[in-house]
């Protein structure tokens, strides 16, 4: 664990926005190596004289700082990129059709041994995951799990890895009507709740949203520096932009979940 900010501790008790990829689960493990190589593809057929390393840092960069955010908005920003280059984008659901088609490729065998209960939930779980939930469940913390993935499929996942029974505040994904619904937007919806301040939430994350929207409100955060799929060493790239975004504390992984428990709810 490194800590970045000591004194930064939720007030009690604590409200918990848990990001859900890369953060909890780790069935969609290597999603950039299938979202980056597809959109670099796109933008190198526009045949601009650009090298792929030099479209790859274009695309690294946007994908990165809307990961977290509905996947639509990254392909969004893919459309706005051929747009700018002088191409004529394909509508960005097609690009997520694509995406996504290629991404069930490489998950498919996941979702269909934890389907047919032939591996245990914990295989695709971040590395004491389940203890860290239980731990923040008997200090009386509301929790929250939300992702930028489709709502109907990172429910059947949370379903598969036994985690949605933890989650009093609800289960939440993207929508068709994408602008009906984001982690901002969500929030913004716990802060109207009786007795709720900024300074109750907590969240973790390995991506920019849900850390810097807590932040925004005056809530801790942990930046989730997952080296996937092992999640046993900090994975630097993370650790790096995590930090940039606000996050307080930064983990590979829950095995450490103690100290973790320790650092946020000493007394102040």
């Amino acid at each position: 664990m490194e800590i970045i900010r000591s004194q930064a501790r939720p007030a009690e008790p604590p409200v918990v926005l848990f990001d859900f990829d890369g953060t909890l689960s780790l069935i969609r493990s290597g999603w950039m190596d299938v979202m980056v190589p597809m959109m670099v593809e796109v933008l190198a057929e526009l045949k601009t004289g650009e090298s792929e390393a030099a479209l790859r840092e274009v695309v690294e960069d946007f994908v990165w700082r809307l990961t977290g955010e509905e996947t639509i908005y990254q392909m969004i920003a893919l459309a706005e990129e051929v747009s700018r280059r002088g191409g004529k984008p394909l509508d960005p659901l097609v690009y997520k059709h694509r995406y996504l088609n290629r991404l069930w490729c490489v998950i498919r065998s996941r979702v269909e041994a934890l389907r047919r209960g032939e591996c245990p939930p914990d295989r695709y779980l971040v590395p004491g995951a389940r203890k860290l939930v239980e731990a923040l469940m008997e200090r009386g913390a509301r929790m929250y799990l939300a992702s930028g993935t489709d709502e109907v499929y990172m429910k059947e996942e949370a379903a598969l890895l036994d985690v949605a029974r933890y989650f009093d505040g609800g289960v939440y994904g993207a929508l068709d009507d994408y602008k009906s619904f984001s982690k901002r937007i969500l929030v913004q919806r716990i802060l109207v709740l009786p007795e709720v301040r900024g300074e109750h939430l907590l969240a973790f994350g390995d991506g920019f949203v849900e850390i810097q929207e807590v932040k925004r409100v005056g809530g801790v955060a942990v930046g989730v520096a997952t080296h996937e799929p092992e999640c046993l060493i900090v994975d630097e790239w993370k650790r790096r932009r995590l930090i940039g975004v606000g996050a307080d504390y930064v983990v590979p992984n829950y095995l450490g979940f103690e100290k973790l428990m320790e650092a946020l709810f000493a007394r102040k």
